[in-house]
């Protein structure tokens, strides 16, 4: 048995297959229990798991609190703005008070409360985690959202059966509202370590971290599949299996932050390809018979994809949040217990 008790998940680059394996073998227990009506074994009895929100969350909260209490114990909400953090409070003492107080912290930090500024909300994160004696579960920031891989990657294999040589395009989709790109990178590094040939389909000037696609290509080569980056949306979607389709904001509004590039410089930028759309023909059309839309939701209708392909026979986004919710009671399982009881 892997052993995962006590282990921080702040991307799952920093897991080994054993351990990200073991944690799909979890979920995918309890969504059988789940999916039969049975209960689920209360290993986290008496046990906190305190939710550190700077950021808001629908689902994130939603299938954390829900898990933790599927499991017998308690997730704590905390929203940082009732809290002394914003009043100069250092994170380090909120870190190691919660240390004391929980079995678990997690930890949202993202977006508009960074000014979406790349590269400064997971340094928050890895201080709680260096503080703190107890796990740290990365809830999503700017870089990584390490359950929702885990969760993707699990409504992949259930739906594509075999993974290795797959078709998955992570598309770039129009919006008009800003998003960083923590989904995207974890889709990526998460796909590219089961073989799959992953496809980044991007317009000019929404290129992503240097430094993580190196680890996607490195990832690719390791586990026998591909990886490749165009500027060509229908290119792309040629023969997939996989696609998600969503927005992250460019490459250098995410340098100096959304106050100093501004708003609608970067909208400006965003409208000139709005074109870049998934739409039933699209998918009829170009990709495989059989094959899957996948989204973390919220999705942007109208905009990343039409309601007829989101509500259409090639969508699993329902079964994906119900995926999440179990892979991230298999998390807490394992880090915050040790023994999943499955």
């Amino acid at each position: 048995m892997v052993d995962l008790y006590m282990k921080d998940l702040i991307t799952t680059q920093e897991w080994t297959m054993d351990e990200i394996e073991e944690a799909l073998r979890v979920a995918a227990r309890y969504k059988q229990i789940g999916r039969a009506g049975r209960e689920f074994p209360p290993v986290l009895k008496n046990k906190n798991f305190f939710m550190v929100f700077f950021a808001p969350s629908t689902r994130t909260r939603g299938a954390f609190e829900a898990g933790a209490t599927l499991l017998g114990g308690h997730g704590v909400y905390v929203d940082v703005s009732t809290t002394r953090l914003g009043a100069g409070e250092a994170v380090k003492d909120v870190a190691k008070m919660y240390d004391i107080y929980a079995h678990g912290i997690g930890v949202r930090l993202l977006d508009k409360v960074i000014d979406f500024k790349y590269g400064t909300g997971n340094p928050v994160i890895r201080e709680f985690a260096r503080v703190a004696k107890k796990p740290v579960i990365n809830m999503a920031d700017d870089m990584f959202h390490p359950t929702q891989a885990l969760g993707d990657i699990m409504v992949m294999r259930e739906k594509l059966k075999r993974l290795q040589g797959k078709k998955f395009v992570v598309m770039w989709a129009y919006a008009s509202k800003i998003r960083g790109p923590c989904s995207i990178h974890a889709d990526l590094l998460i796909a590219s370590r089961f073989g799959m040939d992953v496809v980044l389909a991007h317009p000019p000037g929404f290129e992503l971290d240097p430094k993580i696609m190196g680890w996607v290509r490195e990832n690719a080569k390791e586990s026998g599949g591909s990886f490749e980056i165009v500027n060509d949306y229908k290119e792309a979607l040629k023969g997939a299996h996989a696609v998600f389709p969503r927005s992250w904001h460019t490459w250098q509004l995410g340098q100096v932050g959304l106050s100093q590039f501004g708003l609608e410089r970067e909208l400006e930028i965003h409208r000139k390809y709005r074109d870049w759309m998934l739409t039933q023909e699209l998918v009829d059309d170009l990709m495989e018979p059989g094959a899957i839309v996948t989204h973390v939701l919220p999705v942007f209708r109208g905009e990343e994809a039409t309601d007829e392909v989101m509500d259409g026979p090639n969508s699993v986004i329902y079964e994906q949040a119900e995926d999440n919710l179990y892979a991230k009671m298999a998390v807490m399982a394992l880090t915050m217990s040790g023994d999943p009881g499955v």
